[in-house]
């Protein structure tokens, strides 16, 4: 059996634990987590577009329902995480979209 290079050993930090292991290339190819920026709205399941409460440039406050969102038989509503002013709507009522679909952007 082929030993593996010490050079490619990485050490991986778990709950304050050090382990020594090789990654995978798919491990290593994969795509990096990003923090999610709070000023956009995506979708976090796919569906339909049922309504949208909100215009452009409208204020919103804090917990106000901004649009529903039907997803596995379910109607969803989408909540103003905070108060602020809509910057632009990227979706009208009845639009399918898929997971990951920028819907609402914040200024």
């Amino acid at each position: 059996m082929e030993k593996k290079d010490d050079k490619n050993l990485q050490e991986l930090v778990i709950h304050g634990e050090v382990y020594k292991t090789y990654f995978t290339k798919k491990y290593e190819n994969r795509k990096k987590w990003e923090k999610p920026n709070d000023k956009r709205i995506v979708s976090y399941i796919p569906g339909t577009i049922k309504q949208i409460n909100i215009k452009e440039n409208s204020l919103v406050k804090k917990d106000e329902p901004l649009l529903v969102l039907i997803a596995m038989k379910m109607e969803n509503t989408i909540f103003a995480p905070f108060d602020g002013k809509i910057k632009t709507i990227n979706i009208k009522a009845g639009d399918r979209i898929s997971k990951g679909h920028l819907m609402i952007e914040f200024e």
